[in-house]
């Protein structure tokens, strides 16, 4: 993989992980500990699991793919937690397209994370080379 390759998915991840740990799932682990655990359930599974998953897809997972740890691993509960936001504004009409798109574009950036793989900026390659001493 090229240089100028493994800079930009170290930016996409950089940027689409870490906006989404300190925009999103920070919030939603003070919310956690303020003991407030009402949340939308769209699945059917509860709204207090609910929010105890998509704190995890938020925080936990954009954490370790803004460090390139796990990446591709990571990046399974945090697409699908944009697609559940993504069907969650949609199945709103009042919401609007953008409330729809907003959580499409961070499918779309880490998605193309998960294909490319996290580059060679990554604790990913890191622990790889170590592994080949």
């Amino acid at each position: 993989m090229s240089s100028s390759t493994s800079l930009a998915l170290l930016l996409l991840r950089l940027w689409f992980g870490l906006e989404m740990l300190i925009a999103h799932g920070i919030p939603k682990w003070n919310k956690i500990l303020s003991g407030d655990l009402g949340f939308p359930d769209p699945l059917g599974i509860g709204s207090e699991l609910s929010l105890y998953l998509v704190t995890f897809a938020e925080l936990v997972c954009a954490a370790m793919i803004a460090v390139g740890l796990k990446t591709r691993l990571a990046t399974l509960p945090y697409l699908f937690a944009m697609l559940v936001a993504a069907w969650l504004h949609f199945d709103n009409p009042e919401d609007g397209w953008s409330k729809v798109a907003y959580p499409l574009h961070y499918f779309m950036a880490v998605l193309a994370v998960l294909i490319a793989g996290p580059g060679r900026y990554s604790l990913d390659q890191k622990l790889a080379e170590r592994q080949m001493i």
